[in-house]
Formats: structure tokens, sequence, C-alpha cells
């Protein structure tokens, strides 16, 4: 397994968690990192992404309420998700796209409920 995603779970509105990625040390190296999302029903969207100098970029929708970070000494990227909506309801996945191959590499979700 090269991208082992955690942290999932059920949390009331407002709430928050924090979901964490942890890669090979090869592709966390060389790799933006990026986290998605799939809704029943709907397409996989990006959420979040970094860049390896750490350059960050998000959705509109989850701007100013989550934070995507890099801890390099442990090749890991987590996203901080704060003030949870029922709308954030989905399964997670964390993405490896390696800048120089372009391999892409997934991590194999995990699942964020939001609800009273």
């Amino acid at each position: 397994v090269q991208l082992q995603a955690s942290g999932g779970g059920l949390v009331q509105p407002g709430g928050s968690l924090r979901l964490s990625c942890a890669a090979s040390g090869r592709i966390f190296s060389s790799s933006e990192m990026d986290w998605y999302r799939q809704a029943p029903g709907k397409q996989r969207e990006l959420v979040a992404g970094i860049t390896i100098g750490g350059l960050t970029h998000y959705a509109d929708s989850v701007k100013g309420r989550f934070t995507i970070y890099r801890d390099n000494a442990k090749n890991t990227v987590h996203l901080q998700m704060n003030s949870l909506k029922v709308e954030d309801t989905a399964v997670y996945y964390c993405n490896a796209k390696e800048l120089i191959s372009a391999n892409n590499y997934w991590g194999q979700g995990t699942q964020v409920t939001v609800s009273s």
C-alpha cells in the first residue's frame, strides 16, 4: 500500500476532524498531495491540494474551513476540517501526483459523515 488514509468518522455539524494520509518517502517527496471527495451520486471532486513546496489550493466550498498541510518528517499529509457541514459528508481520498513521472496514486478512501 503506497498511500494509507485514516481519520474519518461521524461528527456533528460544526465539529472537526483531521484526515491523514501516509505515503512512502519516495512518493511523498516527489509529489503534489491532494484530497478528493465523492458523495453518493456525485462525481469525485478536488477538495484541497499542496505542492512539494507547500503552496496550497482549496475548493471554494471549503475555503476558510479546511487546512491542508504536510508533515515532511513523517511523509504524511493532513486535512484539518473545521466547521463541518452536512454537505461535507463523503468518502475522502488522498492522491499523490508525481511531479516528474506524472504517476498518480490513490489511497483507499475514508468515510466522513456529518450528521446530527
